[in-house]
């Protein structure tokens, strides 16, 4: 019986060590297999990464000319480039998206352009549906990089230790925005509420913007055909702790935007809210009074879109010399008669809330919003902020150029500007 049950130890022992012989290689076939997999899924996330940068950063330059093309190459390559120091250094397995390392290679391909998201997404993304310059709304990148197997390359059916993973990204114009934010706080009333595409409004028209007055019109600018009144809408924050003062203020939300906020109320307008006038800019008569300081303070901010040295009527605004070196001037700074002809990056592109109807005693309704073109004064490479009747003018271009930030949800739109997205 003893010597019975020891026989049977030893076979078991004896199989025990077979099935551990042969486990081992299997335990370590399946731990190779799960750190190669684990060197392919992180190499494929930051190839997603970069391409979701480049696209976004190419996208965000699809202005609807026909410099928006190149921009947006050089913007999508800027994204990752090493050479000055100042890329985003994205990388993978260890190695900046684009650079080769002996036989490893990264490459991009794009980014190609799209007038629609469909062809964009298309899995081929065959080049007879691209579109250039000012018809291209949507941008697709591709990354390529390779890396090398560590485990599964010792396997002897495995020939090639290179192992190829791609990553694509599609970003483009969202649908038209519901709440609209970082924008201009002007008001111009729609010429047709009824056209739900341009509001009235005709592109390539230049209109002579002017302060709402009541009497005899003051006329047009010279390069304008068209008068156009406006009205400054509330967006003063008494609460503001850098500016405080409603100058400051006004001369920042003309010269870039109204600036971000946690109060949605104070950074955005937003399709069917009622709004009122900024509380000093109240219209007189056209004549013989000159308007409010609040819009020439207004001029004076949206003069940075042209120069960085504000113009003398501007030196009252407290902080100016600070609040000039904010605003960079727009790299364009040229008169058009065509839109798709400006080759700037996007300073001197307004984007305005249209209203029912100016009414500056009551409250007006936000039908939706629409962009126009600021322009130099005639002869000139800026515009005059003295001007008494608070006049500029600016081309109608439509629904063209990507909003900062926004939600395009809460409302029904068949045109108007978008914000730039991941679509893929």
């Amino acid at each position: 019986m003893d010597t019975r049950c020891r026989i049977h130890k030893r076979e078991r022992g004896a199989t025990a060590i077979q099935i551990l012989v042969i486990m081992v290689p299997v335990v370590f076939a399946f731990l190779g297999f799960a750190i190669d997999l684990g060197i392919l899924y992180s190499m494929k996330g930051e190839l997603k990464s970069g391409a979701n940068a480049m696209a976004l950063a190419a996208a965000d330059q699809l202005l609807g000319t026909d410099a928006s093309a190149g921009a947006a190459t050089l913007a999508a390559q800027a994204t990752v480039e090493t050479a000055s120091g100042f890329g985003n250094k994205y990388y993978f397995d260890g190695r900046p998206i684009g650079a080769n390392s002996g036989t490893l290679v990264s490459t991009v391909t794009g980014p190609n352009f799209y007038a629609s998201l469909a062809d964009a997404l298309a899995s081929n993304a065959s080049t007879g549906s691209e579109a250039g310059g000012a018809d291209g709304r949507h941008v697709r990148v591709t990354l390529t990089g390779q890396t090398q197997l560590l485990f599964w390359s010792f396997i002897p059916i495995v020939s090639d230790r290179t192992v190829s993973v791609a990553a694509t990204a599609v970003a483009g114009i969202s649908p038209p925005l519901c709440e609209a934010c970082a924008i201009e706080p002007y008001a111009v009333a729609a010429v047709n509420p009824s056209d739900t595409t341009d509001f009235g409004f005709v592109p390539g028209t230049q209109y002579s913007f002017t302060f709402y007055c009541t009497g005899t019109q003051p006329g047009l600018l010279p390069e304008s055909s068209v008068e156009l009144p406006y009205l400054l809408l509330n967006r003063l924050d008494p609460n503001a702790v850098v500016f405080p003062d409603e100058a400051s203020q006004i001369f920042r939300d003309a010269a870039g935007g109204l600036p971000g906020s946690t109060n949605t109320a104070l950074a955005c307008f937003e399709v069917g809210n009622t709004e009122v006038i900024w509380a000093s800019a109240i219209p007189e008569a056209c004549f013989p009074s000159a308007v409010p300081a609040v819009v020439i303070e207004a001029l004076c901010g949206l003069d940075t879109r042209f120069e960085s040295t504000p113009q003398s009527v501007c030196d009252g605004i407290p902080g100016i010399d600070t609040l000039a070196t904010i605003y960079p001037p727009d790299t364009d700074v040229n008169e058009y008669d065509t839109y798709t002809d400006y080759a700037g990056d996007g300073r001197r592109i307004l984007t305005i809330p249209i209203v029912d109807a100016l009414n500056p005693s009551s409250t007006m309704t936000v039908l939706g919003f629409r962009q126009f073109l600021l322009m130099p004064a005639e002869g000139a490479v800026d515009l005059n902020a003295a001007d008494t009747f608070g006049r500029f003018v600016a081309m109608y271009i439509g629904s063209v150029a990507p909003v900062k930030q926004g939600r395009f949800d809460g409302c029904e739109q068949s045109a108007g500007p978008g914000k730039v997205v991941l679509q893929q």
